[in-house]
């Protein structure tokens, strides 16, 4: 069976008001001004660098001289919340080895799917009947898939639950602008500590919360917008890798990578400074690329990142992506109801019931 169009997904205006929504009710005065200034390839605010465009935001990521552990980085939060040492915040030869030893690719693939593919044969089916709450069945792979990853013997939603709590708590870390503080018992650290003391190994925090978050953001947004565009009957074991790909280009699960740079350089014709932030916004480099053919790397690359500390878990992303569509793909579901998660590191949805349609 063909795959849809990239231009006929991308167009879909349903599907695109639905998910600006989740973008602008989760964090509002960001994505406000990230839109505004969308038109930039790169604006200077200050110490922070917002990077729009494609070719600012590879040659941030692969030319420029990064500070791995700077304040306000996903490396910075790890190694203050954890001690370090971890994937998020190493470099060169430690870096390349660990990556080597997180084998996040095929061979995860294969070793994980089958845990992910019962879950679905249990839980999907219950469309046939009535609703289906995507939110809560997202949680829950996820929460499985990550046990799986690093060995935790916690039930499955427990630790997806302590993920996101640790993630949302650390997202003011990322995030520009003035931050309120956090209430006794809620900082970062409390909510990472109750992360960590559900697995064999404290070091795989920073793993469990990407593992979890993105999977949770990616999966409920992706199938909303494949219901809202009703491309359900191009979904077959054929069409589904590459409509997965392009679902999470359209969506950019993790819209921003927060980076700082390490010395002084020139990016796009501005100068930066070492120590200025770098707002990088994978969700405009992804989209930037809606005219190329969704099977050209670039494009379905862009929102995990590029050259060496890309993101190592794309191809596990796709691979559950895939799988859900072929799942839900028979009942044609379209959305019941939709609320976005306002409180989430990433933005999402609190609950997305599905419904099944007709054929």
């Amino acid at each position: 069976m063909t795959p849809p169009p990239a231009a006929s997904l991308a167009s879909g205006r349903r599907a695109r008001r639905r998910d600006r929504t989740v973008y602008l009710r989760s964090h509002p005065l960001l994505f406000a001004l990230l839109c505004a200034t969308r038109h930039r390839p790169v604006l200077r605010l200050g110490r922070t660098l917002l990077v729009h465009h494609p070719d600012a935001y590879r040659e941030a990521l692969t030319r420029l001289p990064l500070a791995r552990t700077a304040p306000g980085t996903t490396g910075g939060t790890a190694a203050r919340l954890t001690g370090g040492g971890l994937l998020f915040d190493q470099d060169g030869d430690e870096h390349r080895t660990a990556r080597r030893t997180l084998d996040l690719g095929t061979t995860a693939v294969r070793r994980l799917r089958p845990h992910w593919r019962a879950l679905l044969a249990e839980r999907v089916p219950a469309l046939a009947h009535g609703p289906l709450e995507l939110v809560d069945l997202a949680t829950e792979l996820a929460g499985t898939v990550t046990a799986e990853l690093t060995g935790c013997t916690a039930p499955p939603r427990q630790l997806a639950h302590a993920a996101r709590q640790a993630a949302a708590a650390t997202a003011r870390d990322h995030l520009p602008g003035p931050h309120r503080p956090a209430r006794p018992g809620r900082t970062a650290a409390d909510a990472v500590a109750r992360l960590t003391a559900l697995l064999p190994d404290p070091g795989q925090a920073m793993l469990a919360v990407a593992a979890v978050n993105t999977t949770v953001a990616a999966l409920p947004r992706a199938v909303a917008w494949c219901a809202d565009t009703r491309a359900w009957p191009t979904v077959d074991e054929d069409s589904a890798p590459a409509l997965a790909a392009e679902l999470l280009r359209l969506t950019a699960p993790s819209p921003l990578l927060p980076r700082a740079a390490a010395a002084d350089a020139v990016l796009a014709g501005h100068p930066v400074r070492a120590g200025d932030r770098l707002i990088l916004v994978a969700r405009h480099a992804a989209h930037a690329h809606r005219r190329t053919a969704p099977t050209d790397p670039a494009a379905t690359q862009a929102v995990f990142g590029t050259g060496p500390h890309a993101c190592p878990g794309a191809a596990l992303a796709r691979a559950q992506l895939a799988d859900l569509l072929l799942a839900l793909a028979p009942h044609h579901p379209h959305v019941l109801h939709s609320r976005a998660d306002r409180r989430a590191a990433l933005p999402g949805y609190a609950h997305l019931t599905l419904r099944r349609g007709t054929r």
